[in-house]
């Protein structure tokens, strides 16, 4: 993983750790938003890749589905879906008496656990709900809520079917905002990407009313006070080849509005804000409104962070 990050750091912002010129977006925009635009690619190659992953998208949610509106399920299986551990292990802790059904221990393998049956494991009901972890691109004007009293858009209306299970927004983008969003019925998950000792590593493409400063960019470097105190930047730079009215910057604390408000403060207004990476996962291909699930390898690698 640190090997990753730091050839990440440095296709991303170049030399300078904190402030500098450059911030490299070419592997982050150039094919992630439809605003940047595409790659030319040659004899429908991005016709066939999309229809590659459209496809195994379908069998994935299929997958789910199946598993959704089976009468029975295999007790290893209910136990690895609700995110204990995986089969091979569950067959473990079955044999050495650990898991209970309807309050008798069970230790037969290939047991068939009901819908209706009570499943406690270590003195906890656990429920046989498979993870599902989706990464949408959310587009400006939506709200990053389950719902919303004042019958606005939220996230929710843009993953509908995404998955046959409820999912929860991973933080939250204010409804002016753009880019990478994760929703997931993963609680656990959820819960360590959010919490403020985990430092979930953001980065932002932020767009101001005017040029930035280098006076200015160096005192968002070396932070900004706020009411909750000083605002701890990790990188900010200009972004290569725009305008110094465009700058890249990331951050991993989540007060709420940080990012405009540390503008604010020294006079800028934030016209557009795009995070473009989360937990290291970007809107690379992508398309502003849509959704895919992540891989494996992906799912993994937060588990490892």
């Amino acid at each position: 993983m640190t090997n990753k990050s730091e050839s990440f750091e440095k296709k991303s912002f170049g030399k300078p750790k904190r402030g500098g010129k450059n911030f490299d977006t070419r592997d982050k925009y150039e094919r992630g938003s439809l605003k940047y635009g595409r790659r030319p690619t040659a004899n429908g190659e991005e016709r066939r890749e999309d229809k590659t992953k459209s496809f195994v998208q379908k069998r994935r949610l299929n997958k789910i589905d199946k598993d959704i509106h089976k009468d029975s399920i295999r007790l290893n299986k209910y136990i690895a879906n609700s995110g204990i551990c995986s089969r091979r292990e569950a067959d473990e802790l079955i044999t050495q008496g650990l898991v209970e059904v309807n309050g008798k221990v069970v230790t037969e393998m290939g047991y068939q656990v009901q819908k209706t049956d009570k499943v406690v494991f270590d003195g906890q009901s656990i429920t046989p709900e498979k993870p599902v972890y989706v990464l949408l691109n959310k587009p400006k004007g939506y709200i990053s809520t389950t719902k919303d009293d004042k019958a606005r858009k939220t996230v929710m209306d843009l993953v509908a079917n995404a998955s046959p299970y409820r999912l929860f927004p991973v933080g939250r983008l204010d409804r002016s905002t753009t880019g990478v969003i994760l929703l997931t019925n993963d609680g656990h998950m959820t819960k360590k990407l959010t919490h403020p000792s985990f430092d979930a590593k953001k980065i932002y493409h932020v767009t101001l009313d005017k040029k930035l400063t280098g006076e200015d960019l160096r005192l968002i470097a070396e932070g900004i006070r706020l009411d909750e105190g000083v605002a701890v930047v990790d990188q900010i730079s200009y972004i290569e080849g725009k305008p110094k009215n465009e700058v890249g910057i990331e951050i991993h604390i989540g007060w709420n509005r940080v990012i405009r408000r540390i503008f604010q403060r020294l006079g800028y207004e934030v016209e557009s804000l795009d995070r473009v990476m989360f937990a290291g996962l970007t809107k690379k291909n992508i398309k502003r409104g849509h959704w895919r699930i992540l891989t494996e390898l992906e799912v993994n690698n937060l588990k490892m962070l």
